[in-house]
């Protein structure tokens, strides 16, 4: 599912104007048909029962919310219309849906002041509260009054619905300035917009609902950023021989544990284990293998790396024979740990997961070409203080514009990197960007990014293209699919661990318990693309 700037928005309709020959009309009317029969769903799904509000700004977005309104009001329901600007502010197309929504029966009250909407809020009660305020539109600052009328229905309202993007928040950014719409669900006009997945976007935006305006298909397959659906992976899963022995679905070696973080390691080898694995090395440093050991299930084999470099030949060697190597988790932040996690990316020439330490001992300014000049896939997963002391960015700085720095990052070391948040960045060599937005509070835990690694490293392991002599850009395909699928199963096992444990008393280890469901839901989504439904 295809995710744009308002730019790309704007190029989208006016090529649909001017080619396809769609004017405003059409387009507020299909929004209409369409964000009528959404929002009926909900009523229903919700029990709603009450009159339903349309706050109704002086362009297009609040065009939109007329046609809606009318629709609804057709259908049988109850509904409501503010407008918040003067009848000479208002564009002539809402002033057309106006004069049609009221000859549909739907009430039309002008606004002048943010009291006199929480006086009808405090009178007649209100479940639903749809937001046609501005859409991506938007210009801030807001006036004080209209920051007032956010204030009172964030405040009041049961439920908000906004059309196209939370009224306050810019659609590129995501950033608000003051105040803005708090929805619960938001419908995108064509497409998803990237400021729901940015900064304050991220919290204001709610469940996403796409209305399908009637835009020509082509629209579709362009772009360079999207939402990271099962679609992505139908050719990566389901694979699996069931004549096969152990070696066919790879050997993941895992690096990293130090005093006290063994238990990263550990999770890390158990994840890698439990997404198919023939086989799983977990190698910690040589002080800390008694601490390992008892910390691991018997499947996984067991190594350790000695403190003195002069010792690392053999292992150095010994290297690809692996599948992929995961290196980082809780490895310590080390002159020793440097000099490793560079071996492995400087001497393996296999799919490498970079993880925590092994992201923190590392700089972009003095190790950009290792990166360049390596002829295998990388993936780096950085949480944003990770990313932040690798690039040299400030997290303030990277929070408020992560797109356009997760970007320019990879177009310096020519690597898949994984930007992880409540909305988890995927961004590719070739240019693309995959949202995974899948807020989860019970992953806010110490772990759950060593699983995401193990999981990864299992995946990749499994990929036996990824160690061909093939083109770089073309392994980089197959990788970077295969890193889509583990951020999938990742948020999708957290996703029923919290629901069945509770946010609170879920840990990563839930995650890894949860795979077994994650891998249910993947096969069942698998299946339905496949029979097209």
């Amino acid at each position: 599912m295809r995710v744009v700037s308002i730019k790309e928005m704007r190029d989208i309709e006016s090529k649909v104007v001017n080619e396809y020959k769609f004017d405003e009309s059409l387009i507020i009317e299909n929004v209409g048909i369409q964000g009528a029969h959404n929002l009926k769903e909900l009523l229903i799904e919700n029990d709603f029962s009450y009159e339903v509000v349309f706050l109704i700004g002086k362009g297009n977005n609040g065009a939109d919310g007329m046609a809606i309104a009318r629709h609804l009001q057709n259908m049988g329901f109850r509904t409501r219309a503010f407008i918040f600007f003067s009848d000479e502010e208002c564009k002539p197309e809402l002033k057309k849906q106006i004069d049609i929504a009221q000859n549909f029966g739907v009430p039309v009250n002008f606004i002048e002041s943010a009291s006199q909407l929480s006086s009808y809020f405090d009178q007649m009660g209100s479940e639903v509260v749809v937001d046609a305020l501005f859409g991506t539109g938007v210009q801030l600052p807001l006036s004080n009054f209209l920051y007032e009328v956010i204030e009172v229905v964030n405040e009041q309202a049961y439920f908000t619905v906004s059309i196209d993007m939370p009224s306050g928040v810019n659609g590129d950014s995501g950033l608000m300035s003051g105040k803005a719409i708090k929805a619960e669900c938001t419908f995108a006009i064509g497409f998803a917009k990237q400021g729901y997945y940015v900064a304050d976007g991220a919290r204001h935006t709610g469940e996403v609902k796409i209305i399908n305006i009637g835009l020509p298909e082509e629209f579709n397959l362009k772009g360079n950023k999207f939402l990271l659906k099962p679609e992505q992976m139908v050719e990566l899963v389901g694979k699996r021989d069931k004549f096969a022995d152990k070696k066919v679905f790879g050997h993941s070696l895992v690096l990293g544990g130090s005093h006290g973080l063994t238990g990263a390691a550990a999770l890390t080898s158990l994840a890698s284990l439990k997404v198919g694995s023939g086989l799983v090395t977990a190698a910690t440093w040589e002080p800390q293998y008694q601490e390992l050991i008892p910390r691991l299930v018997p499947e996984i084999m067991t190594g350790y790396l000695p403190l003195d470099v002069n010792k690392w030949d053999p292992l150095i060697k010994d290297l690809n024979k692996y599948s992929s190597i995961v290196v980082g988790p809780g490895l310590a932040r080390s002159s020793r740990a440097r000099r490793l996690v560079l071996e492995v990316l400087n001497n393996y020439d296999g799919p490498v997961v970079l993880d925590a330490d092994a992201i923190n001992v590392l700089n972009i300014k003095e190790d950009k070409d290792v990166f360049t000049l390596r002829n295998a896939p990388t993936v780096l997963t950085p949480h944003f203080g990770e990313f932040s002391k690798f690039s040299g960015i400030s997290r303030e700085e990277l929070a408020l514009n992560p797109l356009t720095h997760l970007k320019s990052l990879i177009n310096r070391i020519n690597c898949t990197v994984v930007l992880k948040g409540p909305c988890t960045y995927l961004g590719c060599s070739d240019g693309s960007t995959y949202f995974n937005y899948y807020p989860n509070d019970g992953m806010a835990t110490g772990g759950v990014g060593d699983v995401l690694a193990g999981i990864l490293g299992g995946l990749l392991g499994q990929e036996v293209s990824l160690r061909s002599k093939d083109k770089l850009i073309h392994r980089y395909d197959t990788f970077n699919r295969t890193v889509a699928v583990a951020i999938y199963l990742h948020s999708v096992a957290g996703k029923y661990a919290a629901q069945e444990l509770g946010v609170r008393t879920m840990s990563a280890k839930s995650i890894i318990d949860f795979l077994p469901k994650a891998f249910d839901v993947l096969d069942d989504d698998m299946d339905r693309i496949k029979k097209g439904q």
